[in-house]
């Protein structure tokens, strides 16, 4: 067979089972569908020997999708909110990440991750944004996304066990996805040149997780000025996603999955921990800043926003005040995490 056409086979391997492996993952309503199931089917192809590279053009152009994605969730409203009660965001955040930076700590102490690994990996976050920022920090990516994606997962799922169990209203199923909606194409060329450029200019100037970071700094700082309007259907996205989670998943090989295997039972430990120490500090939120219980526990619920935002939209609870808490600890992390897991990782290794 030449070479040509065993890439090609290859892809077509690789996509197949990332069609069967999304679909089974979206079936199961479990979070970041897109995402994992490339990212498994990647690595499942990565251990028998089947190795799909994806060009770093696609993975950059993809990451600056991301990027615009992640921007156009914040808003100026969701500052207004952070304004108006600075000091109870401020210590909802900072709480929530210390927490997360101790249980860091302790799986680097304990060797079951290596130190910047581990603090990455429990960072809460945007799962994707704190995967792609941890390989530019010294982090091994794979082990991160595991790490991230699995807590995604949990909390998830604590977070919906929770809201069910207040009962408060009859939760709704989310309104089915809908593929190809009515697009805005002036919008969506401006959010693919945006996307586009800043993933070129990322990579030029070989920044961690570059193509992301300058698309969220310029998408945010574009739409809350009024000059684009970020445009981005579900079916522009999937791609994105899947190259994000192939780019990812094509590295895996047997001694990092073994070392997955060994470390998968502290990593599940830790991030009940981290759920449970949440809780504790969500009581205490709903005390200080007099909102409801389930409210308060949405709010510190440590990553999964999205998902986060799903569960909350079906129950009456205030929206506004969750993804404020939300976004405030996402963009906590995004400036203060490089200089955290720096010094956690260096006191774990003391």
């Amino acid at each position: 067979m030449s070479r040509g056409l065993r890439t090609a086979a290859q892809w077509a391997a690789l996509i197949g089972l990332s069609i069967l492996l999304v679909a089974a993952l979206e079936w199961a309503r479990l979070p970041g569908a897109l995402l994992l199931g490339a990212l498994a089917a990647a690595a499942a192809l990565a251990l028998a020997g089947v190795s799909v590279q994806v060009p770093p053009s696609l993975f950059a152009g993809a990451q600056g999708v991301v990027g615009c994605l992640i921007a156009r969730g914040l808003q100026f409203s969701t500052f207004h909110e952070l304004a108006r009660d600075w000091p109870t965001f401020a210590g909802g955040v900072l709480s929530v990440v210390a927490a997360a930076a101790l249980l860091g700590w302790l799986l680097a102490r304990l060797r079951v991750l290596p130190g910047t690994t581990a603090v990455w990996g429990a960072f809460p976050g945007a799962a994707t944004v704190m995967t792609l920022m941890s390989e530019g920090h010294g982090a091994d990516i794979r082990l991160v996304a595991l790490m991230q994606y699995l807590r995604v997962v949990m909390v998830t799922v604590a977070a919906a066990a929770v809201a069910s169990l207040f009962n408060a209203a009859t939760p709704q199923a989310p309104a089915a996805l809908v593929w190809f909606p009515a697009v805005a194409w002036a919008s969506f060329a401006l959010t693919v040149t945006l996307a586009l450029g800043c993933a070129a200019a990322g990579a030029v100037f070989r920044l961690p997780a570059g193509p992301m970071l300058a698309a969220l700094c310029a998408g945010a700082l574009a739409q809350n000025a009024g000059l684009i309007r970020i445009e981005l259907p579900p079916w522009f996205l999937a791609p994105a996603y899947c190259f994000v989670g192939w780019a990812i998943g094509a590295r895996f090989n047997r001694p990092i999955l073994g070392h997955a295997a060994r470390a998968l039972p502290g990593v599940a430990a830790s991030i009940l921990c981290l759920i449970a120490v949440c809780g504790g500090l969500a009581a205490g939120l709903a005390h200080v800043a007099h909102v409801d219980p389930l409210t308060a526990y949405l709010a510190m619920s440590p990553g999964g926003a999205d998902s986060v935002a799903i569960i909350a939209a079906s129950t009456p609870v205030d929206m506004p005040f969750i993804m404020a808490m939300q976004m405030a600890r996402f963009l906590f992390v995004l400036f203060f995490g490089p200089a955290i897991a720096r010094l956690v990782s260096a006191s774990a290794q003391r």
